[in-house]
């Protein structure tokens, strides 16, 4: 038996299989969840290729979180199959090129808002659309990804901003999801060789020093232990854990040198 056998699960941002999205789906079919991926617009056709490597019963919906329309109707879509959602992956976060990299206040409101509508807003869109089959779980559990907001990192810039605004509306949603026996907690992962990770330059410094600097190093090739935080969470053995903010990062969080 696995930790969540007869959980039914959304996973979002699997876009290929070096995503973190992707080896949380893997560790939690191997772990019992049926699985369905979202994807949109020219990059749906590629989450149904990785779908089809997780196996064949996994199914694909469209999902753009920047429209309410569509997230309303993937909701209705998963209605049609499921009477419930036990779990919310939300891996879903974009910033234009200018809020990367590039000096904070060159950059115009319209790309900042942007990143703020798909990497914060969007989780509480999830919440909102998909709240009556969440209830329907009876403890039900939504996790986001997160790279830690409490630090300035070089060339993070507003998505860095984008990631502060995703923890505190976390909690916020903790609050008011909790009388539903929701659960909203966020792990921040230490950086993962993804294609996220490749437009922002200066992560490549983050992940060739990180190891050294964590206390039980880093593999930033090897997504699975933060898979593993994420698949906990979605599980039943933190009925009681909400508004959490966990680092899979191997202790970096902790250390000032």
């Amino acid at each position: 038996m696995g930790i969540l056998d007869g959980k039914q699960l959304v996973i979002t941002g699997v876009l290929n299989t070096s995503s973190i999205a992707y080896q949380v789906a893997s560790v939690a079919r191997n772990e019992g969840a049926q699985t369905v991926l979202t994807g949109f617009g020219r990059g749906l056709s590629i989450t149904r290729r990785v779908a089809a490597k997780l196996g064949s019963d996994v199914a694909v919906i469209e999902l753009d979180a920047s429209d309410p329309a569509s997230v309303d109707q993937a909701a209705t879509t998963l209605r049609q199959t499921w009477t419930r959602v036990d779990g919310i992956v939300h891996a879903i976060g974009y910033a234009p090129p200018s809020c990367l990299d590039q000096p904070m206040l060159d950059t115009p409101w319209d790309d900042v808002a942007t990143a703020i509508h798909v990497s914060t807003y969007s989780l509480a869109e999830l919440a909102r659309a998909f709240r009556p089959l969440l209830i329907e779980a009876h403890g039900a559990s939504i996790v986001g990804l997160d790279f830690d907001a409490t630090i300035a990192w070089p060339g993070y810039n507003w998505m860095g901003v984008a990631k502060a605004g995703l923890e505190s509306l976390s909690r916020y949603l903790a609050r008011e999801l909790g009388t539903d026996q929701i659960r909203v907690n966020l792990v921040s992962a230490g950086p993962i060789r993804t294609i996220a990770a490749k437009s922002v330059e200066a992560f490549k410094m983050f992940q060739d020093n990180w190891g050294g600097r964590s206390p039980l190093g880093w593999d930033p090739q090897n997504a699975e232990p933060v898979a593993r935080g994420v698949v906990a969470l979605l599980s039943d053995f933190f009925p009681m854990t909400t508004g959490e903010l966990i680092h899979v990062d191997g202790g970096y969080h902790a250390f000032g040198a």
